[in-house]
């Protein structure tokens, strides 16, 4: 999976305009929040962030710092959706655990190399595993546990998915 498809899939699970008391990312558009898309450069109303914009700025926050394009194909995908919702350091944590390397929060040789040799499907289920977990102890589970709850079954689909396509 490349960029832009991860990009579309990864919209699925974020949808448009959002300002929810309850959510610490408080105003978000595409997903991004209002103090990222500021810190991008972008100052027009929230409501208005192009979709091209927000895309811009997912590559640059979250699916290179998350190397996303040195990670096996099936993984791509739930390292920007985890880097996206939980940030790049955190996601990193998970997939350096659920590879059973040192968990540093950085993806480095060590990590990538991992990576490469561990059966991806196994590794992404553990990955949603651990992410699952996690979430569950937030405080804002209350609020948003079932909505992340649904979209970490989604992730789940599309690793079978990817791996069972030709």
């Amino acid at each position: 999976m490349n960029f832009d498809q991860a990009f579309d899939a990864l919209i699925g699970n974020e949808g448009g305009y959002s300002f929810n008391s309850n959510d610490p990312g408080a105003e978000t558009m595409w997903g991004i929040t209002a103090k990222v898309a500021r810190r991008n450069g972008y100052l027009g109303e929230m409501k208005l962030l192009p979709r091209d914009t927000a895309k811009g700025i997912a590559e640059h926050e979250y699916w290179m710092p998350a190397r996303c394009d040195d990670l096996p194909p099936i993984l791509r995908f739930q390292m920007l959706d985890a880097a996206y919702n939980s940030g790049p350091h955190q996601a990193a944590l998970w997939l350096q655990r659920a590879l059973g390397v040192h968990d540093d929060g950085i993806i480095g040789p060590a990590t990538l190399a991992a990576a490469a040799a561990a059966d991806p499907l196994r590794t992404g289920v553990m990955f949603d595993v651990l992410r699952g977990e996690f979430m569950t102890d937030l405080p804002t589970w209350g609020s948003f546990g079932k909505g992340w709850a649904k979209r970490i079954f989604r992730n789940l689909r599309t690793l079978v998915t990817e791996r069972t396509a030709p």
